[in-house]
């Protein structure tokens, strides 16, 4: 088995290390020159980026005509820990950089701590956009130059925000004090670190007990009315979310926060990923306007912790021994919840007959459009780089075929497949997986049921998903 050691280091080549030729290349200087060193205030600068033929991303500006921007750093142990750093770009006016849409919002991410050949982000928002979340953010691999110095292959990735082409909800004012408007548009996110304006929800058993932490990124400063609807949200779910262990076939009264469909797709995604921090932070929510319109969770974000355990024997993200080290927000109990346990096996099974997890042809092409730009990077970065790509994408693939393996256990043999004639005379009762009964009777009978759809089919005490042929 191949073993992957990540080295964290502060060492870079003194040697001049030019762009390979072989990916599109982001030009970017601050005014004077000027050193990135904070991820609060950004320095104004220009760029330009030159397609370098490659298809579909033309060229925009040059160096004699260069365009407006501010730059300034972002992430939080990303920063701290890497000399190659992450950035936060915002453009003087609105460009499409490289297919993913016009904004002036984009993130230039080094992925430092990925030893998987750069695979974790790139297959994560591919399985999401396969999957049908509502939006996922873009992400095309690039080169940087900064200050005319090589600074090796980026992800220039769409930033979360909330617009027509990204997170497309009402924009909600800052200070917004109107009953009706407060309902939402809401984009928030289950943060891990400390900071001004999150929302709190505590323990009510334990009232020192931090339980949530939560960060609103839209609206970002909140009136004491925003503050007051969103916090009574929060609570009002964590309160419904600790009566599904007690109840975990009859309890409902989550769903009327909380959209299941979305929820199982997106947890669908992060446990294929074995993603063990993706409901604990970089986890992001969205709410649409209206007091009946419900919690969506999504878009992806960070799959910087997948794959982190060891294959021998996988287990589901929110199953970690103690001492965690990570907060399974929500998930753990809801995935107790009957419904939802059927809703993930009816999605997860649509998306094995799709082949929305056979990544190793998308891998592969991957694998073939950074390998010279990642062999530069090891160039400019020896401590950083991925040395060896190619074991680092088969050590990806050997994880990414194990941890589906397990969900097939897991999830498929739990969706069977009935003919709509049966020779068995016992009584019946099915389902739709809202709860709606649509049969009962002998199972010969079965003539209702429509081909191709999901039921729950009760017999004897035992229920089962089924999928008609």
């Amino acid at each position: 088995m191949f073993l992957v050691f990540l080295v964290v280091g502060f060492y870079s080549a003194n040697a001049m290390v030019e762009p390979s030729g072989t990916l599109p290349v982001l030009y970017v200087d601050t005014e004077g020159g000027a050193e990135i060193t904070s991820t609060e205030e950004y320095l104004a600068g220009s760029y330009y980026l030159d397609g370098m033929g490659y298809e579909g991303v033309p060229s925009i500006g040059d160096a004699e005509h260069p365009l407006p921007l501010q730059i300034r750093g972002r992430g939080n142990y990303t920063w701290t820990n890497y000399e190659k750093k992450p950035y936060r770009l915002k453009l003087d006016k609105k460009a499409d950089l490289m297919g993913t849409g016009k904004s002036k919002h984009f993130c230039l991410l080094p992925h430092c701590d990925d030893y998987y050949g750069f695979l974790r982000n790139t297959v994560g928002f591919e399985l999401s956009r396969r999957i049908g979340l509502a939006w996922t953010p873009g992400q095309q691999p690039l080169e940087l130059v900064l200050n005319g110095d090589y600074k090796g292959i980026y992800f220039l990735t769409d930033q979360i925000k909330v617009a027509a082409n990204r997170v497309n909800i009402v924009e909600q004012e800052d200070g917004e004090t109107e009953a009706a408007n407060i309902t939402g548009g809401w984009l928030i996110e289950f943060d891990n670190y400390l900071e001004d304006g999150q929302i709190y929800v505590y323990d009510e058993q334990d009232p020192d007990k931090l339980r949530l932490l939560v960060t609103p990124h839209s609206p970002e400063v909140l009136s004491p009315e925003q503050y007051d609807y969103m916090w009574s949200l929060l609570n009002n779910v964590e309160k419904s979310l600790d009566q599904i262990p007690r109840h975990p076939h009859t309890f409902t009264e989550w769903e009327e926060y909380i959209d299941m469909d979305t929820l199982a797709c997106f947890y669908i995604v992060n446990e294929i990923m074995d993603n063990i921090e993706s409901f604990h932070g970089s986890c992001w929510i969205h709410k649409q306007r209206g007091e009946d319109t419900k919690l969506l969770f999504g878009p992806v974000w960070d799959f910087g912790s997948s794959f982190n355990r060891s294959i021998d024997h996988p287990d589901f993200i929110y199953n970690l021994p103690e001492p965690r080290g990570y907060s399974s927000h929500w998930i753990d109990r809801i995935a107790l919840s009957s419904r939802f346990q059927a809703c993930v096996w009816r999605h997860y099974a649509k998306f094995r007959e799709t082949g929305g997890t056979e990544m190793n042809d998308f891998i592969g092409d991957f694998y073939n459009e950074i390998s010279a730009a990642v062999a530069r990077d090891c160039e400019r970065w020896p401590s950083l780089g991925t040395a060896y790509l190619q074991a680092c994408q088969d050590a990806f693939k050997e994880r990414l075929a194990a941890k589906v393996a397990f969900l097939d256990e897991q999830w498929l043999k739990k969706v069977g497949v009935v003919e709509p004639v049966m020779a068995d005379d016992g009584i019946v009762r099915v389902t739709d997986l809202s709860g709606r009964l649509i049969f009962q009777g002998k199972r010969d009978e079965m003539t209702r049921l429509e081909n191709g759809q999901f039921y729950i089919l009760e017999q004897n005490g035992k229920a089962v998903v089924i999928r008609m042929p």
